[in-house]
C-alpha cells in the first residue's frame, strides 16, 4: 500500500500542472502512477479512466478512483484534496489578479496563446488513452474513425460514443 503522504505529495504536484482541467494532466498522471512508481498497471489505469468518464460528475473523478485503488477511502479523500485544493486556490488568486488587469493589450494576447496549450494537453490525454488501447487494433481503428467522423461531420459526437459503446457490447472492440 502507498503511503498517504506520498500520494498527497505526488497529486499536489500534479495539481499545480492541471492547466486545462483534470484530463489535461492525464499523461503526467499516467507517467507518475504507472511508469514511474508502478502503483497501477496500464490496464488498471485505463479501466479507472473508463469508469471515471462513464460516471456522472466532473472529469477529475479519475483522481479519487486512483486514490481509492491505491489506499482505500482515505487515499481517495487525500488524493482528491491534494489535487483539487492547491489548484483551486491558485486559480482563485490568479482570477482576482487577472480581473484587475482587464483592458491591458497583452491580456488578450496571453488569453489567445493559452488556448492551444490547453488544447494540446487535452489532445495528449486522448492520445495516451488511445495508445493504451492500441494493443487491440480494433480499438485504435475505432478511435481514428471517430476522430475523422467528428471532424468531417456535423453530427453530435455523442452519437459516435454510442456507436463505440455498441461495438464494445457486441465484442468488436
Amino acid at each position: 500500500m502507498v503511503s498517504l503522504g506520498e500520494l498527497a505529495l505526488r497529486f499536489l504536484l500534479l495539481s499545480l500542472m492541471a492547466f486545462g482541467g483534470g484530463n489535461a494532466t492525464l499523461p503526467e498522471m499516467h507517467r507518475v502512477v504507472v511508469e514511474q512508481y508502478h502503483w497501477l498497471s496500464d490496464t488498471a489505469f485505463s479501466e479507472l479512466f473508463a469508469v471515471a468518464q462513464a460516471a456522472p460528475g466532473p472529469n477529475v473523478l479519475i483522481v479519487a478512483l486512483i486514490g481509492l485503488a491505491l489506499a482505500g477511502l482515505p487515499g481517495a479523500l487525500v488524493v482528491t484534496a491534494a489535487f483539487c485544493i492547491p489548484s483551486s486556490l491558485l486559480m482563485y488568486g490568479f482570477a482576482r489578479w487577472w480581473s484587475r488587469l482587464a483592458g491591458n493589450p497583452w491580456q488578450r494576447i496571453a488569453q489567445t496563446a493559452v488556448a492551444p496549450l490547453a488544447t494540446g494537453l487535452v489532445l495528449a490525454s486522448g492520445w495516451l488513452m488511445a495508445a493504451t488501447g492500441a494493443a487491440r487494433p480494433a480499438a485504435l481503428l475505432l478511435t481514428l474513425a471517430t476522430v475523422v467522423a467528428v471532424l468531417s461531420s456535423r453530427c453530435n459526437p455523442l452519437w459516435w460514443i454510442v456507436v463505440g459503446a455498441v461495438l464494445g457490447l457486441v465484442g468488436v472492440v
